[in-house]
């Protein structure tokens, strides 16, 4: 599991453990939070075709999907 502070996850990268589509690098680019200032959600762009979905933060913590850095 990657230990991950979601408060930190802006503009950080990631590489797809498996990737899709030539699709390996993202980068997180907005942080979606609730009235209290707590991290729901994130924006994960892919850096080769700009596309982005928006998931729960602790997807990233799934080393068997997501690796810390750009690798």
């Amino acid at each position: 599991m990657n230990r991950i502070n979601p408060a930190k996850l802006l503009l950080s990268k990631w590489t797809a453990a498996r990737p899709r589509n030539k699709e390996k690098h993202f980068l997180v680019t907005e942080l979606f939070r609730d009235n209290e200032g707590t991290v729901l959600e994130i924006e994960l762009q892919a850096v080769m075709t700009l596309r982005s979905e928006r998931l729960p933060w602790q997807t990233l913590q799934d080393i068997d999907r997501w690796k810390i850095g750009w690798k």
